[in-house]
């Protein structure tokens, strides 16, 4: 990369010519990470709100497409990270974000439940463990007051507040589970985002298939209300409350992307209510990197 022409180039960004600048524009975005420390040094010694503006803008769509080139590569090497995927979706609102002090912060609520752990522990002794940890000592809730808001849905944020939704209480807590060979699996119920428990000792009728289980569900567990355990009955009602048939996905694990799918999805509601309309455009774009069920 040439420093000069670079220099040369963002002076170039408030030409009145709009063919020009956007021109200009995509010579720079095709440079990448490479401008961005340019383009803020140039935003820094500016008087000129257009120029500012226009720098502001451009940092925002290379950091954008970095954040769609991670996630379609997290996706095509097979999702297998539930975490990773998580933390670039944190990086489309926030970008500078330190993804290893995210890591700390799950590893240092893993070990406190760890600690405590003892041998032969049945699955609800595990589970009442996570929850003393979890919601006792840490302080995690749901956001009941402003279930809406966008920060929510955000790795970071959750972890900062200690209020999230239902789907990112559940994904933590999930994370956290695994990482404690505790079989807890996100299921993707309609207006709803729940966990099941696997049988650690599956009889012969165990099938894994993509992260599906069928037939070895101990139980179910809402990370929205504190880790309350309950059954397959309880599911049954819930769905007969909502006039929905009981089809199998609705009680088996889904899929990391289906995770990641949900999680965008929450976000476009929620930039929807605040009229955000350039966000909502570029999170329908993430989501299309993940086909529709056919």
């Amino acid at each position: 990369m040439n420093e000069k022409e670079v220099e040369s180039l963002i002076k170039l960004l408030d030409d009145p010519d709009t063919e020009i600048s956007r021109h200009v524009e995509d010579k720079l975005l095709s440079y990448g990470n490479e401008v961005i420390g340019y383009l803020e040094n140039a935003w820094s010694q500016s008087l000129d709100t257009l120029l500012q503006e226009r720098i502001e803008n451009l940092v925002h769509r290379i950091q954008f497409q970095n954040v769609k080139r991670e996630l379609e590569l997290w996706h095509i090497g097979g999702s297998f990270d539930l975490l990773q995927g998580m933390l670039i979706i944190n990086k489309y609102q926030y970008p500078d974000l330190d993804e290893q002090k995210i890591i700390n912060q799950i590893e240092d609520i893993k070990r406190d439940i760890w600690m405590q752990m003892i041998y032969e522990m049945s699955a609800v002794e595990k589970v009442k463990l996570i929850n003393h940890i979890f919601y006792g000592a840490y302080g995690f809730s749901g956001n009941t007051t402003n279930h809406q808001d966008p920060q929510n849905s955000y790795l970071s944020q959750v972890l900062e507040s200690k209020k999230g939704n239902q789907i990112l209480l559940a994904v933590i807590y999930s994370i956290i589970a695994q990482k404690l060979d505790i079989p807890v699996y996100g299921v993707n119920l309609p207006q709803h985002f729940i966990l099941a428990y696997v049988d650690e000792n599956p009889t012969e009728d165990f099938h894994v298939s993509q992260n599906v289980f069928e037939n070895s569900i101990l139980f179910y567990i809402n990370a929205f209300n504190k880790g309350f355990i309950f059954g397959r009955k309880d599911v049954d009602a819930f769905l007969k409350q909502l006039n929905l048939k009981p089809l199998n996905h609705f009680y088996e694990p889904c899929s990391n992307t289906e995770i990641i799918q949900r999680v965008l999805r929450n976000l476009i509601s929620a930039y929807e209510k605040l009229s955000a309309v350039e966000k909502v455009a570029e999170l329908e774009e993430l989501l299309s990197i993940f086909p529709e069920p056919k």
